[in-house]
């Protein structure tokens, strides 16, 4: 099957692109959010770039659409309506925004392109309407274990903290560095000790790093911590948790079915955590036994293998129930 998306996120596409099918990606000179294409990343052969322009005669067979921009530019490219001409899934990475949990979804009002969340909460909490409504958990690229937890410290993956605040937990950060020094990775996070006003001793800029360098760096702190208060379940802390770290993490939104106690701590406690913290920090023994808890739940609920036969399936099943008009039925363009 070939199938057409975007490369809008590169770490679930990293997943999805290992599975059995030819996967189309659009790409430009400017690359961008409509143009990224394989964007250097080390994926298999079978992920091939495409220049919008030659989309329509690489003839697709599905489209995953993951903005509702693309519904017009699917439309626009090929010549044929998703959910009508073409089969199509809409892939909704994000847990709701607004009025939650009222919070109806844009595509909530028709029936012909199935919604597929990321994760059971954000499927129980989005208002799919008439819209049929799947989940397909996160699957990842098993990094192997790497842990060695040689540094006494916390690490903390987050995009842009400084501008998504309260979302990302942002404001938590200085009561967790009290209980361990932090080192924060990720995107936009340069200005972040100035804006919580955290020394150096308290917290570490390290920068966004390629995906290897920063399992390598994750994997030498004793213990990951995912202050995260709103957004779908990051994929950083699954990785974390199959390098085989042990994981602190607020009890919300999946993140609350995701990590088991066991593989570190979890509440919605703040105080509660940073104890938990201080414990790992100060037991390392304690700490790998938690991790391999945490590696062990990771390999089993979101290995790679599940995730693609069940991406399978659905793929199938949209096909199958998509009828697809003859040429002379279709619009002309």
């Amino acid at each position: 099957m070939r199938i057409l998306l975007w490369h809008v996120h590169g770490g679930w596409t990293d997943a999805f692109v290992r599975g059995s099918h030819e996967y189309l990606l659009p790409t430009t000179p400017e690359g961008g959010g409509w143009g990224l294409g394989r964007a250097g990343r080390d994926w298999p052969g079978s992920a091939r770039e495409v220049a919008p322009e030659d989309l329509r005669e690489a003839e697709p067979d599905m489209v995953i659409l993951q903005r509702l921009e693309e519904l017009e530019a699917v439309e626009r490219l090929l010549g044929r309506r998703p959910g009508i001409d073409i089969p199509a899934v809409f892939l909704e990475h994000n847990t709701p925004k607004g009025d939650i949990p009222t919070t109806l979804h844009p595509l909530a009002g028709q029936s012909e392109i199935p919604i597929v969340h990321v994760t059971h909460f954000n499927r129980l909490f989005w208002d799919s309407g008439m819209a049929p409504a799947l989940v397909v958990e996160h699957g990842i690229v098993d990094p192997g274990p790497l842990y060695t937890g040689e540094l006494g410290r916390a690490a903390v993956v987050v995009n842009e903290p400084v501008r998504r605040g309260r979302v990302t937990g942002t404001d938590l950060l200085p009561q967790f560095s009290r209980a361990a020094p932090l080192d924060v990775f990720g995107m936009g996070t340069a200005e972040l000790p100035g804006v919580l006003g955290l020394g150096a001793d308290e917290l570490t800029v390290c920068g966004d790093l390629p995906t290897a360098s920063l399992h390598a760096e994750l994997a030498r702190r004793r213990l990951y911590l995912h202050p995260l208060r709103w957004t779908s379940l990051g994929l950083a802390l699954l990785e974390a948790m199959h390098l085989g770290m042990p994981v602190i993490a607020l009890a919300t939104t999946e993140a609350a079915r995701a990590v088991p106690p066991e593989a570190g701590a979890i509440s919605t406690d703040i105080d509660e955590l940073c104890a938990a913290v201080r414990l790992l920090l100060e037991d390392p023994s304690e700490a790998r036994a938690r991790g391999r808890v945490a590696r062990e739940v990771a390999l089993e609920r979101y290995g790679l293998p599940a995730f693609l036969r069940a991406w399978d399936e659905i793929l199938g099943e949209t096909t199958e129930r998509t009828r697809i008009p003859a040429a002379s039925e279709r619009r002309p363009k």
